[in-house]
């Protein structure tokens, strides 16, 4: 049986539940419906094992980006578990495995040694204002390039404030939980 006759009726049904008289007499290429596509959402999941160099911590992260309707604005939550001692979290630019350039901040900085957190860590809007290093004075389409082809992710820093550094959970500086952005 031919699909042929079955796709040109029901688009001829469909046509006549739009309400109109008579089918459009080029069916096949009028519009029946108005789709809007929906922003654009990113998210990840940090963990310390995608740390460069892996961490090893029970700390855990998620991470969700809502690029706004007209793509100049990227709305976020970060969540984060089992974490102490946080300071900063910020967007980096580089592929997995490899350590990046700061591009945005998420949180902080803020005094070392604040304990566990466990919930919400930061929520808010990153605009073009927003992006440093690497992308100053760059815009969101370019961020949201860079995230798309897998060149983002999301650090979340430590420190406890005594003594050396990078002494476990808690206490890393340059980064206890990662996770590329998707």
């Amino acid at each position: 049986m031919s699909r042929r006759p079955l796709h040109l009726s029901l688009l001829l049904f469909l046509a006549a539940c739009t309400g109109a008289d008579k089918p459009d007499t080029d069916v096949m290429t009028a519009p029946l419906f108005d789709v809007k596509l929906g922003a654009q959402g990113f998210h990840t999941h940090a963990s310390g094992d995608q740390e460069v160099p892996p961490r090893d911590t029970r700390a855990t992260g998620n991470a969700t980006f809502q690029l706004s309707d007209d793509g100049t604005e990227l709305h976020y939550k970060l969540i984060v578990a089992n974490i102490e001692n946080v300071v900063q979290a910020h967007i980096h630019l580089a592929p997995a495995g490899v350590n990046g350039n700061i591009v945005a901040f998420l949180y902080g900085l803020v005094a070392a040694g604040g304990g566990r957190v466990d919930g919400v860590l930061a929520e808010g809007t990153i605009t073009d204002a927003d992006l440093i290093n690497d992308l100053a004075g760059a815009t969101i389409a370019d961020l949201v390039a860079a995230i798309q082809a897998g060149g983002a992710y999301v650090n979340v820093h430590t420190n406890d404030g005594v003594g050396a550094t990078n002494t476990g959970p808690g206490d890393f500086p340059g980064g206890e939980v990662r996770g590329q952005i998707r």
